[in-house]
């Protein structure tokens, strides 16, 4: 039962992060970041995928994205971010939970 509780709870959190990301204001620069990320998904091969699947945190870090401040409550590797939430999270700037090496 515990565990059960753990799980949505965990799950919860997360849903509530994904959609404080999808409110992110966006700047040119956050612009800029969200198309280099596109970019590299369709260099990658990955654009279709991710675009209609979400892509998990461990696909991300494998393409060199890093938690900015280590993974938010309920997020582990497998939790996935749908497409839309990726794209808000580019143009969050300094209040992004992921770090993206393409956009420096």
């Amino acid at each position: 039962m515990s565990s059960t509780r753990t799980r949505i709870a965990a799950s919860i959190a997360a849903a509530a992060g994904i959609a404080a990301l999808a409110a992110a204001p966006a700047s040119a620069a956050d612009g800029r970041c969200q198309a280099a990320g596109i970019a590299t998904l369709k260099e990658a091969g990955a654009f279709a995928a991710v675009r209609d699947n979400g892509i998990s945190v461990a696909t991300a870090v494998s393409f060199g994205v890093a938690p900015r401040n280590g993974l938010p409550e309920g997020f582990t590797v497998d939790t996935v971010i749908p497409f839309h939430t990726l794209l808000a999270d580019h143009r969050a700037g300094d209040d992004s939970l992921f770090i993206y090496p393409w956009c420096g």
